[in-house]
Protein backbone atom coordinates (compact mmCIF):
# COMPACT_ATOMS: atom_id res chain seq x y z
CA UNK A 1 0.00 0.00 0.00
CA UNK A 2 1.49 3.36 -0.96
CA UNK A 3 1.93 5.69 1.99
CA UNK A 4 -0.71 8.35 2.42
CA UNK A 5 1.86 11.07 1.91
CA UNK A 6 2.93 9.81 -1.53
CA UNK A 7 -0.08 8.91 -3.69
CA UNK A 8 1.13 7.77 -7.09
CA UNK A 9 -1.81 7.02 -9.43
CA UNK A 10 -1.98 8.93 -12.72
CA UNK A 11 -5.19 9.80 -14.57
CA UNK A 12 -4.03 8.58 -17.98
CA UNK A 13 -3.07 5.12 -16.78
CA UNK A 14 -5.30 2.05 -16.77
CA UNK A 15 -5.09 1.83 -12.98
CA UNK A 16 -6.14 5.47 -12.64
CA UNK A 17 -9.12 5.02 -14.96
CA UNK A 18 -10.38 2.03 -12.96
CA UNK A 19 -10.25 4.05 -9.75
CA UNK A 20 -12.11 6.90 -11.43
CA UNK A 21 -14.79 4.52 -12.70
CA UNK A 22 -15.39 3.04 -9.27
CA UNK A 23 -15.56 6.39 -7.47
CA UNK A 24 -17.78 8.00 -10.11
CA UNK A 25 -20.26 5.12 -10.02
CA UNK A 26 -20.13 5.01 -6.22
CA UNK A 27 -20.88 8.70 -5.71
CA UNK A 28 -23.31 8.47 -8.61
CA UNK A 29 -25.43 6.07 -6.57
CA UNK A 30 -26.24 8.78 -4.04
CA UNK A 31 -26.66 11.48 -6.68
CA UNK A 32 -28.98 9.32 -8.77
CA UNK A 33 -31.02 8.40 -5.73
CA UNK A 34 -31.32 12.05 -4.68
CA UNK A 35 -32.71 13.08 -8.07
CA UNK A 36 -35.16 10.24 -8.75
CA UNK A 37 -37.08 9.75 -5.49
CA UNK A 38 -38.91 13.09 -5.45
CA UNK A 39 -40.27 12.42 -8.93
CA UNK A 40 -41.77 9.14 -7.69
CA UNK A 41 -43.44 10.52 -4.55
CA UNK A 42 -46.97 10.98 -5.95
CA UNK A 43 -46.96 7.45 -7.36
CA UNK A 44 -45.59 6.01 -4.11
CA UNK A 45 -48.32 7.81 -2.20
CA UNK A 46 -51.08 6.37 -4.37
CA UNK A 47 -49.63 2.87 -4.55
CA UNK A 48 -49.08 2.55 -0.79
CA UNK A 49 -52.21 4.58 0.12
CA UNK A 50 -50.11 6.72 2.41
CA UNK A 51 -50.36 10.21 3.85
CA UNK A 52 -48.48 13.37 2.95
CA UNK A 53 -46.46 13.18 6.17
CA UNK A 54 -45.34 9.67 5.21
CA UNK A 55 -44.08 11.03 1.90
CA UNK A 56 -42.15 13.64 3.87
CA UNK A 57 -40.53 10.79 5.81
CA UNK A 58 -39.66 8.88 2.63
CA UNK A 59 -37.31 11.79 1.91
CA UNK A 60 -36.38 12.80 5.44
CA UNK A 61 -35.83 9.26 6.77
CA UNK A 62 -32.91 8.98 4.35
CA UNK A 63 -31.55 12.45 5.05
CA UNK A 64 -31.69 12.16 8.85
CA UNK A 65 -29.35 9.17 8.94
CA UNK A 66 -27.17 10.52 6.14
CA UNK A 67 -26.70 13.84 7.93
CA UNK A 68 -26.28 12.16 11.30
CA UNK A 69 -23.58 9.70 10.27
CA UNK A 70 -21.81 11.51 7.41
CA UNK A 71 -18.99 12.90 9.54
CA UNK A 72 -18.56 9.54 11.26
CA UNK A 73 -18.34 7.84 7.85
CA UNK A 74 -15.46 10.08 6.86
CA UNK A 75 -13.68 9.45 10.16
CA UNK A 76 -14.12 5.67 9.81
CA UNK A 77 -12.53 5.78 6.36
CA UNK A 78 -9.59 7.84 7.57
CA UNK A 79 -8.92 5.44 10.41
CA UNK A 80 -9.82 1.95 9.13
CA UNK A 81 -9.21 2.32 5.40
CA UNK A 82 -11.08 4.36 2.84
CA UNK A 83 -11.56 1.49 0.39
CA UNK A 84 -12.87 -0.82 3.13
CA UNK A 85 -15.44 1.70 4.39
CA UNK A 86 -16.36 2.72 0.82
CA UNK A 87 -17.05 -0.91 -0.13
CA UNK A 88 -19.03 -1.44 3.07
CA UNK A 89 -21.12 1.62 2.27
CA UNK A 90 -21.80 0.49 -1.31
CA UNK A 91 -22.88 -2.98 -0.17
CA UNK A 92 -25.03 -1.49 2.61
CA UNK A 93 -26.62 0.99 0.18
CA UNK A 94 -27.42 -1.76 -2.32
CA UNK A 95 -28.99 -3.98 0.34
CA UNK A 96 -31.10 -1.11 1.64
CA UNK A 97 -32.13 -0.26 -1.94
CA UNK A 98 -33.42 -3.81 -2.37
CA UNK A 99 -35.40 -3.45 0.86
CA UNK A 100 -36.86 -0.18 -0.47
CA UNK A 101 -37.87 -1.89 -3.71
CA UNK A 102 -39.77 -4.70 -1.99
CA UNK A 103 -41.26 -2.60 0.83
CA UNK A 104 -44.93 -3.61 1.29
CA UNK A 105 -45.91 -0.47 3.21
CA UNK A 106 -44.91 3.12 3.82
CA UNK A 107 -43.52 2.24 7.25
CA UNK A 108 -41.14 -0.38 5.90
CA UNK A 109 -40.15 1.90 3.02
CA UNK A 110 -39.26 4.69 5.46
CA UNK A 111 -37.23 2.27 7.59
CA UNK A 112 -35.38 1.02 4.50
CA UNK A 113 -34.72 4.60 3.42
CA UNK A 114 -33.17 5.30 6.82
CA UNK A 115 -30.88 2.30 6.35
CA UNK A 116 -30.06 3.56 2.87
CA UNK A 117 -28.96 6.87 4.39
CA UNK A 118 -26.49 5.06 6.65
CA UNK A 119 -24.97 3.36 3.61
CA UNK A 120 -24.70 6.69 1.82
CA UNK A 121 -22.97 8.20 4.86
CA UNK A 122 -20.32 5.47 4.62
CA UNK A 123 -19.71 5.66 0.87
CA UNK A 124 -20.14 9.37 0.10
CA UNK A 125 -17.10 10.73 1.99
CA UNK A 126 -14.92 7.92 0.68
CA UNK A 127 -15.47 8.65 -3.00
CA UNK A 128 -13.68 11.99 -3.04
CA UNK A 129 -11.24 11.04 -0.27
CA UNK A 130 -10.05 8.03 -2.31
CA UNK A 131 -9.18 10.30 -5.23
CA UNK A 132 -7.44 12.74 -2.90
CA UNK A 133 -5.39 9.98 -1.28
CA UNK A 134 -4.63 7.87 -4.37
CA UNK A 135 -3.70 10.24 -7.19
CA UNK A 136 -0.41 12.11 -7.52
CA UNK A 137 -0.78 15.78 -6.65
CA UNK A 138 -0.14 16.95 -10.21
CA UNK A 139 -2.98 14.71 -11.48
CA UNK A 140 -5.41 15.36 -8.64
CA UNK A 141 -7.17 18.32 -10.26
CA UNK A 142 -7.72 16.33 -13.46
CA UNK A 143 -9.07 13.37 -11.48
CA UNK A 144 -11.51 15.56 -9.56
CA UNK A 145 -12.55 17.28 -12.79
CA UNK A 146 -13.31 13.94 -14.45
CA UNK A 147 -15.16 12.76 -11.32
CA UNK A 148 -17.19 15.98 -11.33
CA UNK A 149 -18.10 15.91 -15.00
CA UNK A 150 -19.03 12.24 -15.19
CA UNK A 151 -20.94 12.46 -11.93
CA UNK A 152 -22.79 15.43 -13.38
CA UNK A 153 -24.05 13.30 -16.23
CA UNK A 154 -25.59 10.84 -13.74
CA UNK A 155 -27.24 13.66 -11.80
CA UNK A 156 -28.56 15.22 -15.00
CA UNK A 157 -30.22 12.04 -16.27
CA UNK A 158 -31.61 11.09 -12.84
CA UNK A 159 -35.00 12.88 -13.03
CA UNK A 160 -35.55 11.70 -16.61
CA UNK A 161 -34.65 8.07 -15.86
CA UNK A 162 -36.67 8.12 -12.66
CA UNK A 163 -39.73 9.51 -14.35
CA UNK A 164 -39.46 6.99 -17.18
CA UNK A 165 -39.09 4.03 -14.81
CA UNK A 166 -42.06 5.13 -12.69
CA UNK A 167 -44.22 5.62 -15.76
CA UNK A 168 -43.11 2.57 -17.77
CA UNK A 169 -42.73 0.04 -14.95
CA UNK A 170 -43.02 0.87 -11.24
CA UNK A 171 -41.57 3.21 -8.65
CA UNK A 172 -39.85 0.16 -7.19
CA UNK A 173 -37.47 0.14 -10.15
CA UNK A 174 -35.90 3.43 -9.10
CA UNK A 175 -34.42 1.50 -6.17
CA UNK A 176 -33.65 -1.68 -8.10
CA UNK A 177 -31.67 0.49 -10.53
CA UNK A 178 -29.07 1.00 -7.81
CA UNK A 179 -28.19 -2.68 -7.55
CA UNK A 180 -26.37 -3.28 -10.88
CA UNK A 181 -24.42 -0.06 -10.35
CA UNK A 182 -23.48 -1.17 -6.85
CA UNK A 183 -22.37 -4.63 -7.99
CA UNK A 184 -20.17 -3.04 -10.66
CA UNK A 185 -18.62 -0.72 -8.09
CA UNK A 186 -17.94 -3.60 -5.70
CA UNK A 187 -16.20 -5.66 -8.41
CA UNK A 188 -14.09 -2.79 -9.75
CA UNK A 189 -13.23 -1.21 -6.39
CA UNK A 190 -12.22 -4.46 -4.71
CA UNK A 191 -9.73 -5.15 -7.51
CA UNK A 192 -8.43 -1.73 -8.47
CA UNK A 193 -8.73 0.82 -5.63
CA UNK A 194 -5.62 0.90 -3.40
CA UNK A 195 -6.24 0.94 0.31
CA UNK A 196 -5.32 4.20 2.04
CA UNK A 197 -5.80 5.52 5.55
CA UNK A 198 -4.63 8.42 7.67
CA UNK A 199 -1.89 7.17 9.96
CA UNK A 200 -2.25 10.36 11.99
CA UNK A 201 -6.01 10.10 12.50
CA UNK A 202 -7.21 10.62 16.10
CA UNK A 203 -7.18 7.37 18.11
CA UNK A 204 -10.90 7.50 19.00
CA UNK A 205 -14.17 7.86 17.16
CA UNK A 206 -16.97 10.15 18.26
CA UNK A 207 -19.73 7.56 17.89
CA UNK A 208 -21.70 9.22 20.67
CA UNK A 209 -21.74 12.50 18.78
CA UNK A 210 -23.00 10.81 15.61
CA UNK A 211 -25.78 8.97 17.45
CA UNK A 212 -26.85 12.15 19.24
CA UNK A 213 -26.93 14.04 15.93
CA UNK A 214 -29.14 11.45 14.22
CA UNK A 215 -31.42 11.06 17.26
CA UNK A 216 -31.68 14.81 17.74
CA UNK A 217 -32.54 15.51 14.12
CA UNK A 218 -34.95 12.58 14.02
CA UNK A 219 -36.87 13.66 17.13
CA UNK A 220 -37.04 17.29 16.09
CA UNK A 221 -38.13 16.52 12.54
CA UNK A 222 -40.77 14.06 13.78
CA UNK A 223 -42.28 16.75 16.00
CA UNK A 224 -42.25 19.34 13.23
CA UNK A 225 -43.74 16.91 10.70
CA UNK A 226 -46.48 15.44 12.88
CA UNK A 227 -47.35 18.44 15.06
CA UNK A 228 -49.93 19.97 12.75
CA UNK A 229 -51.90 16.71 12.49
CA UNK A 230 -51.50 15.18 15.94
CA UNK A 231 -51.44 18.42 17.90
CA UNK A 232 -48.36 20.20 19.15
CA UNK A 233 -49.10 19.27 22.76
CA UNK A 234 -49.78 15.58 22.15
CA UNK A 235 -47.43 13.32 24.18
CA UNK A 236 -45.81 11.78 21.10
CA UNK A 237 -45.10 15.11 19.39
CA UNK A 238 -44.03 17.03 22.49
CA UNK A 239 -41.97 14.10 23.76
CA UNK A 240 -40.17 13.63 20.44
CA UNK A 241 -39.48 17.33 20.10
CA UNK A 242 -38.10 17.68 23.63
CA UNK A 243 -36.02 14.52 23.26
CA UNK A 244 -34.63 15.78 19.96
CA UNK A 245 -33.67 19.13 21.45
CA UNK A 246 -32.10 17.39 24.45
CA UNK A 247 -30.00 15.22 22.14
CA UNK A 248 -28.79 18.24 20.16
CA UNK A 249 -27.87 20.09 23.37
CA UNK A 250 -26.05 16.97 24.58
CA UNK A 251 -24.23 16.81 21.22
CA UNK A 252 -22.83 20.29 21.77
CA UNK A 253 -21.71 19.30 25.26
CA UNK A 254 -20.07 16.10 23.97
CA UNK A 255 -18.24 17.97 21.20
CA UNK A 256 -16.87 20.49 23.68
CA UNK A 257 -15.35 17.77 25.85
CA UNK A 258 -14.32 15.25 23.19
CA UNK A 259 -10.64 14.79 22.37
CA UNK A 260 -11.65 13.77 18.84
CA UNK A 261 -14.89 15.68 18.08
CA UNK A 262 -16.83 15.19 14.89
CA UNK A 263 -17.27 18.97 14.78
CA UNK A 264 -14.58 21.12 16.44
CA UNK A 265 -16.83 23.90 17.76
CA UNK A 266 -13.95 26.37 17.72
CA UNK A 267 -14.30 26.78 13.95
CA UNK A 268 -17.59 28.60 14.54
CA UNK A 269 -15.68 31.38 16.30
CA UNK A 270 -14.71 32.46 12.79
CA UNK A 271 -17.45 34.98 11.92
CA UNK A 272 -17.03 34.52 8.17
CA UNK A 273 -17.42 30.76 8.47
CA UNK A 274 -20.51 31.08 10.67
CA UNK A 275 -22.08 33.70 8.39
CA UNK A 276 -21.51 31.58 5.27
CA UNK A 277 -23.16 28.62 6.98
CA UNK A 278 -26.19 30.75 7.89
CA UNK A 279 -26.51 31.70 4.23
CA UNK A 280 -26.12 28.00 3.35
CA UNK A 281 -29.00 27.15 5.69
CA UNK A 282 -31.30 29.73 4.10
CA UNK A 283 -30.45 28.72 0.52
CA UNK A 284 -30.71 24.97 1.04
CA UNK A 285 -33.88 25.18 3.12
CA UNK A 286 -35.59 26.92 0.21
CA UNK A 287 -34.06 24.49 -2.27
CA UNK A 288 -35.05 21.38 -0.32
CA UNK A 289 -38.63 22.55 0.12
CA UNK A 290 -39.02 23.51 -3.53
CA UNK A 291 -37.61 20.26 -4.91
CA UNK A 292 -39.88 18.27 -2.58
CA UNK A 293 -43.13 20.06 -3.44
CA UNK A 294 -42.67 20.89 -7.14
CA UNK A 295 -42.91 17.32 -8.55
CA UNK A 296 -46.06 16.73 -6.47
CA UNK A 297 -47.60 19.96 -7.78
CA UNK A 298 -46.72 19.11 -11.38
CA UNK A 299 -48.21 15.62 -11.19
CA UNK A 300 -51.24 16.03 -8.93
CA UNK A 301 -52.34 19.54 -9.94
CA UNK A 302 -50.99 20.35 -13.40
CA UNK A 303 -51.41 16.79 -14.68
CA UNK A 304 -47.85 16.03 -15.75
CA UNK A 305 -46.79 12.40 -16.00
CA UNK A 306 -43.89 11.17 -13.85
CA UNK A 307 -41.69 11.34 -16.95
CA UNK A 308 -42.89 14.85 -17.71
CA UNK A 309 -42.22 16.12 -14.20
CA UNK A 310 -38.78 14.52 -14.19
CA UNK A 311 -37.93 16.09 -17.53
CA UNK A 312 -39.16 19.45 -16.24
CA UNK A 313 -36.30 19.47 -13.72
CA UNK A 314 -33.56 18.80 -16.29
CA UNK A 315 -32.84 22.51 -16.95
CA UNK A 316 -32.07 22.96 -13.25
CA UNK A 317 -29.36 20.31 -13.28
CA UNK A 318 -27.94 21.34 -16.65
CA UNK A 319 -27.69 25.02 -15.75
CA UNK A 320 -26.07 24.16 -12.44
CA UNK A 321 -23.64 21.84 -14.21
CA UNK A 322 -22.60 24.36 -16.86
CA UNK A 323 -22.83 27.60 -14.92
CA UNK A 324 -21.39 26.94 -11.49
CA UNK A 325 -17.75 26.76 -12.53
CA UNK A 326 -18.09 30.11 -14.29
CA UNK A 327 -19.69 31.60 -11.19
CA UNK A 328 -16.79 30.28 -9.12
CA UNK A 329 -14.25 31.93 -11.43
CA UNK A 330 -16.23 35.18 -11.32
CA UNK A 331 -16.26 35.13 -7.52
CA UNK A 332 -12.52 34.53 -7.48
CA UNK A 333 -12.03 37.71 -9.53
CA UNK A 334 -14.53 40.05 -7.86
CA UNK A 335 -15.06 38.41 -4.45
CA UNK A 336 -17.99 36.29 -3.29
CA UNK A 337 -20.18 39.01 -1.76
CA UNK A 338 -21.94 40.18 -4.93
CA UNK A 339 -22.66 36.69 -6.39
CA UNK A 340 -23.83 35.45 -2.97
CA UNK A 341 -26.16 38.45 -2.71
CA UNK A 342 -27.63 38.47 -6.20
CA UNK A 343 -27.77 34.69 -6.64
CA UNK A 344 -30.26 33.93 -3.85
CA UNK A 345 -32.38 36.96 -4.77
CA UNK A 346 -32.59 35.79 -8.40
CA UNK A 347 -33.40 32.24 -7.24
CA UNK A 348 -36.09 33.71 -4.99
CA UNK A 349 -37.58 35.39 -8.05
CA UNK A 350 -37.68 31.97 -9.70
CA UNK A 351 -39.73 30.61 -6.79
CA UNK A 352 -42.12 33.56 -7.06
CA UNK A 353 -42.64 32.56 -10.69
CA UNK A 354 -43.02 28.94 -9.56
CA UNK A 355 -45.81 30.01 -7.21
CA UNK A 356 -47.89 30.86 -10.29
CA UNK A 357 -47.87 27.25 -11.54
CA UNK A 358 -51.43 25.92 -11.39
CA UNK A 359 -53.96 23.64 -13.11
CA UNK A 360 -53.93 25.54 -16.42
CA UNK A 361 -50.15 26.03 -16.61
CA UNK A 362 -48.07 24.78 -19.52
CA UNK A 363 -44.44 23.79 -19.44
CA UNK A 364 -43.14 26.42 -21.87
CA UNK A 365 -45.03 29.42 -20.51
CA UNK A 366 -45.00 28.70 -16.76
CA UNK A 367 -42.76 25.87 -15.62
CA UNK A 368 -39.67 26.40 -17.79
CA UNK A 369 -39.20 30.14 -17.06
CA UNK A 370 -39.53 29.52 -13.31
CA UNK A 371 -37.07 26.62 -13.31
CA UNK A 372 -34.55 28.52 -15.45
CA UNK A 373 -34.58 31.66 -13.27
CA UNK A 374 -34.35 29.50 -10.14
CA UNK A 375 -31.42 27.55 -11.60
CA UNK A 376 -29.52 30.66 -12.74
CA UNK A 377 -29.75 32.10 -9.24
CA UNK A 378 -28.52 28.87 -7.66
CA UNK A 379 -25.67 28.51 -10.16
CA UNK A 380 -24.53 32.01 -9.29
CA UNK A 381 -24.66 31.21 -5.56
CA UNK A 382 -23.37 27.73 -4.83
CA UNK A 383 -19.70 27.76 -5.88
CA UNK A 384 -18.92 31.15 -4.27
CA UNK A 385 -20.79 30.08 -1.14
CA UNK A 386 -18.82 26.89 -0.69
CA UNK A 387 -15.55 28.58 -1.62
CA UNK A 388 -16.24 31.16 1.08
CA UNK A 389 -16.74 28.42 3.65
CA UNK A 390 -13.43 26.83 2.69
CA UNK A 391 -11.62 30.16 2.44
CA UNK A 392 -12.70 31.16 5.94
CA UNK A 393 -10.70 28.44 7.69
CA UNK A 394 -7.10 27.30 7.76
CA UNK A 395 -6.08 24.68 5.22
CA UNK A 396 -5.85 21.90 7.80
CA UNK A 397 -9.53 22.46 8.69
CA UNK A 398 -10.76 22.47 5.08
CA UNK A 399 -12.04 18.90 5.25
CA UNK A 400 -14.11 19.34 8.39
CA UNK A 401 -15.35 22.75 7.20
CA UNK A 402 -16.63 21.20 3.97
CA UNK A 403 -18.25 18.34 5.88
CA UNK A 404 -19.92 20.74 8.35
CA UNK A 405 -21.24 22.82 5.45
CA UNK A 406 -22.65 19.66 3.86
CA UNK A 407 -24.43 18.76 7.08
CA UNK A 408 -25.82 22.29 7.45
CA UNK A 409 -27.27 22.02 3.96
CA UNK A 410 -28.82 18.63 4.66
CA UNK A 411 -30.26 19.78 7.98
CA UNK A 412 -31.74 22.81 6.23
CA UNK A 413 -33.48 20.57 3.70
CA UNK A 414 -34.75 18.31 6.47
CA UNK A 415 -36.27 21.16 8.41
CA UNK A 416 -37.76 22.80 5.32
CA UNK A 417 -39.53 19.61 4.20
CA UNK A 418 -41.00 19.31 7.69
CA UNK A 419 -41.84 22.97 8.35
CA UNK A 420 -42.65 24.52 4.96
CA UNK A 421 -45.86 22.50 4.40
CA UNK A 422 -47.01 23.43 7.93
CA UNK A 423 -46.40 27.14 7.29
CA UNK A 424 -48.24 26.84 3.97
CA UNK A 425 -51.20 25.06 5.54
CA UNK A 426 -50.66 21.77 3.68
CA UNK A 427 -52.13 18.90 5.69
CA UNK A 428 -52.26 15.14 5.19
CA UNK A 429 -55.64 15.22 3.46
CA UNK A 430 -54.50 17.84 0.97
CA UNK A 431 -52.29 15.37 -0.88
CA UNK A 432 -55.39 13.87 -2.52
CA UNK A 433 -57.10 17.24 -3.03
CA UNK A 434 -55.56 19.10 -5.95
CA UNK A 435 -57.18 22.45 -5.20
CA UNK A 436 -56.13 22.57 -1.55
CA UNK A 437 -52.63 21.29 -2.28
CA UNK A 438 -52.18 23.88 -5.03
CA UNK A 439 -53.11 26.71 -2.67
CA UNK A 440 -50.59 25.46 -0.14
CA UNK A 441 -47.95 25.07 -2.83
CA UNK A 442 -48.35 28.70 -3.90
CA UNK A 443 -47.88 29.87 -0.30
CA UNK A 444 -44.92 27.55 0.23
CA UNK A 445 -43.09 28.88 -2.83
CA UNK A 446 -43.57 32.46 -1.69
CA UNK A 447 -42.26 31.60 1.78
CA UNK A 448 -39.25 29.77 0.26
CA UNK A 449 -38.66 32.70 -2.10
CA UNK A 450 -38.66 35.12 0.83
CA UNK A 451 -36.17 32.85 2.62
CA UNK A 452 -33.85 33.03 -0.39
CA UNK A 453 -34.09 36.82 -0.50
CA UNK A 454 -33.28 36.87 3.22
CA UNK A 455 -30.25 34.68 2.48
CA UNK A 456 -29.07 37.13 -0.16
CA UNK A 457 -29.48 40.10 2.16
CA UNK A 458 -27.67 38.20 4.91
CA UNK A 459 -24.77 37.57 2.53
CA UNK A 460 -24.64 41.26 1.66
CA UNK A 461 -24.52 42.18 5.34
CA UNK A 462 -22.02 39.57 6.51
CA UNK A 463 -19.72 38.38 3.71
CA UNK A 464 -16.61 40.51 3.58
CA UNK A 465 -13.50 38.46 3.12
CA UNK A 466 -12.44 37.73 -0.48
CA UNK A 467 -11.78 34.15 -1.48
CA UNK A 468 -8.49 32.98 0.00
CA UNK A 469 -6.47 29.81 0.09
CA UNK A 470 -4.30 27.85 -2.32
CA UNK A 471 -5.07 28.42 -6.02
CA UNK A 472 -5.79 24.70 -6.37
CA UNK A 473 -8.70 25.00 -3.96
CA UNK A 474 -10.17 27.94 -5.79
CA UNK A 475 -9.71 26.36 -9.17
CA UNK A 476 -11.16 22.90 -8.69
CA UNK A 477 -14.47 22.59 -6.92
CA UNK A 478 -16.65 19.56 -7.16
CA UNK A 479 -19.72 20.34 -9.24
CA UNK A 480 -22.50 22.48 -7.91
CA UNK A 481 -25.08 20.04 -9.26
CA UNK A 482 -23.89 17.80 -6.46
CA UNK A 483 -24.80 20.60 -4.09
CA UNK A 484 -28.11 21.50 -5.57
CA UNK A 485 -29.55 18.05 -5.53
CA UNK A 486 -27.64 16.49 -2.71
CA UNK A 487 -25.03 18.43 -0.78
CA UNK A 488 -22.45 21.16 -1.06
CA UNK A 489 -19.29 20.29 -2.95
CA UNK A 490 -16.02 19.32 -1.41
CA UNK A 491 -12.76 20.72 -2.71
CA UNK A 492 -9.71 19.01 -4.06
CA UNK A 493 -7.62 19.29 -0.93
CA UNK A 494 -10.52 18.86 1.45
CA UNK A 495 -10.74 15.17 2.30
CA UNK A 496 -13.86 14.33 4.18
CA UNK A 497 -13.56 13.18 7.73
CA UNK A 498 -12.72 14.33 11.16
Amino acid sequence: MPPIGAPDLRVRTTAGRWVLLATVLGSGLTMLDATVVNVALPTIGRDLSTTFSSLQWVVNGYTVTLAGFLLLGGALGDRYGRRRVFLTGVAWFATASLLCAIAPSATTLIAARALQGVGAALLAPGSLAILQASFAREDRAAAIGAWSGLGGVMAAIGPFVGGWLVQAASWRWIFLLNIPFALTVLMVASRHIPETRDDHAPPGLDVTGAVLTAAGLGGLIYALTEGAERGWTSPAVAGAGLAGLACLVAFVSVERRSRHPLVPLTIFKNRQFSAANLVTFAVYAALGGALFLLPIQLQTVVGFSPLGSGTALLPLTLIMLTGSARAGRLATRIGPRLPMTLGPIIAGGGLVLMAQIGPTSTYVTSVLPAVVVFAVGLALTVAPLTATVLGAVEDEHAGVASAVNSDVARAAGLIAIAVLPVLAGIRNGDFANAARFSGGFHTAMLVAGALLVAGGLLAYATIRRPLVGPPELEREAAPAFHCALDAPPSFVDAPTGS
